[in-house]
């Protein structure tokens, strides 16, 4: 993964920095710059659950050039409603895929302040921009919500989200008619067939088969017949 710096520009409230750097930690993203944070209590900030080592090594720049100078590819973010931007803005999903790409050196993503954003002369310092697709009538986010999803844009990896998970032990036919049992019996003593259980049996093994039980599920439902047929008898 290309080398990612977070830069919060003018970030207002202490307890936004630390959901930020709280997303961060989350997703592996550990280096964290602030561009006149407008508190400094911010790395006290009780929101970075688990975070706090992040926040104490967070770097504190007064300009946005200081931020970035040591990176190679600057992306900022935006909502982009109200204003003519002349920067290329593109979907988060392909924002993302670009940094992906990026390599050699460390990218800079950007997030400007709660209430206004980037200013024009913060993206003056952005090679292009990047938007996360959201509703035209509340394009706005909250700052450590709008961190989290960019980056878990970035560590999300398409390859493992389609791979079927690993298949657990069918039940053993042995499993299913000793459960075909216990259903019979339970059954039986409440009532249910009303004398015709012959018939019952075989739509009751059909509907067992049907389930697809596994191994574990099998033992649970065993168990679960079990009880009630105690509970029947003993009553």
């Amino acid at each position: 993964m290309t080398p990612l710096r977070v830069v919060l520009v003018s970030p207002r409230n202490p307890l936004n920095i630390g959901a930020a750097a709280r997303a961060m930690s989350n997703f592996g993203f550990l280096d964290l710059g602030l561009v006149n944070a407008y508190d400094v209590a911010f790395r006290e900030a009780k929101s970075a659950v688990g975070a706090g080592d992040l926040l104490l090594a967070a770097r504190e720049y007064t300009t946005v050039s200081e931020a970035v100078a040591d990176c190679t590819l600057v992306v900022g973010t935006t909502a982009a409603s109200h204003r003519e931007l002349k920067h290329t803005i593109h979907r988060l999903e392909r924002g993302a895929s670009l940094i992906q790409e990026a390599g050699g050196g460390r990218v800079a993503l950007l997030f400007g302040s709660e209430k206004f954003g980037l200013s024009n002369e913060d993206m003056s310092h952005c090679h292009w921009l990047m938007q996360i697709p959201s509703r035209p009538e509340h394009r706005s986010m909250n700052l450590g919500q709008a961190v989290a999803v960019c980056l878990y844009e970035l560590i999300r990896d398409t390859q493992k989200a389609s791979t079927a998970p690993a298949a657990k032990k069918a039940a053993s036919t042995g499993d299913q008619e000793m459960l075909l049992e216990r259903m019979m019996d339970a059954l039986t003593v409440s009532g249910y067939f009303e004398g015709s259980a012959g018939g019952s049996q075989v739509r009751m093994r059909n509907l067992i088969r049907r389930l697809n039980l596994n191994a574990q599920d099998a033992k649970v439902w065993l168990g679960m017949f079990r009880q009630i047929l105690w509970k029947l008898k003993s009553d």
